[in-house]
């Protein structure tokens, strides 16, 4: 049977403080005044996982409203390569003025991923180094649960590194606040030799009747092999 590491991607909880403009990686804090939403999530997240966030507060404050709403968590590791993309000197400017500078634009992210903001990073740099984090971490926590409180940018990252996305391409994700994304890494078998990642939820939102296990038979084949 090939050994399932199960990571739990959930987005931060909304940031409502910037008056739209970027802030990346800088560290505005969450608004968590939501308790339905954290009981809900803490209902349907796996207790007793490995707790993972960025150095920025949102992400911490986020953790910190579900483990407060019942779920049974411990410490959280910290990883500052987790962090949200940084957009140097865009941070703090207005994001339609950014914007509107641009050639090429992006449909659904603030710019294409191979354009790096000035004194900043793009974002085939990010999935650079959220791909070495995942690597680490699902090799040290092989077979576990790992919760990780995230960025939209960095669970799009995500995805695009399990799936094997062009970045272009992982950037068209749609990653809401609170969201639950959750992807599974199967480790090599004689049968899988190169293992496999599957995606059982993008973006999903939890409501009091979400169901934390579902019978998946497609992926009966990996998990007898």
């Amino acid at each position: 049977m090939s050994t399932r590491t199960s990571w739990w991607w959930v987005r931060h909880a909304p940031v409502t403080s910037t008056g739209g403009r970027i802030y990346g990686n800088t560290d505005p804090a969450a608004n968590v005044e939501d308790p339905p939403t954290y009981k809900a999530l803490a209902s349907f997240l796996p207790e007793n996982a490995i707790l993972v966030t960025s150095h920025l507060k949102r992400t911490k404050q986020t953790a910190d409203a579900i483990k407060s709403a019942g779920l049974i968590l411990p410490e959280a590791i910290v990883e500052n390569n987790l962090g949200e993309q940084n957009f140097g000197d865009w941070q703090g400017k207005v994001r339609e003025e950014v914007y509107a500078t641009l050639n090429p634009k992006h449909l659904f992210w603030l710019a294409s991923a191979d354009t790096k903001a000035p004194n900043g990073e793009s974002f085939n740099d990010l999935m650079q180094r959220v791909s070495i984090v995942i690597k680490k971490l699902t090799k040290i926590y092989a077979g576990e649960n790992i919760i990780s409180v995230g960025h939209g940018g960095v669970i799009r990252a995500a995805i695009g590194c399990a799936l094997n996305l062009d970045p272009e391409v992982a950037l068209s994700c749609q990653i809401d606040n609170c969201s639950i994304t959750r992807l599974d890494y199967f480790e090599p078998t004689e049968s899988h030799p190169n293992g496999a990642w599957a995606v059982f939820h993008i973006n999903h939102h939890v409501t009091s009747e979400s169901v934390l296990e579902a019978d998946h038979t497609a992926m009966l084949a990996l998990l007898k092999s």
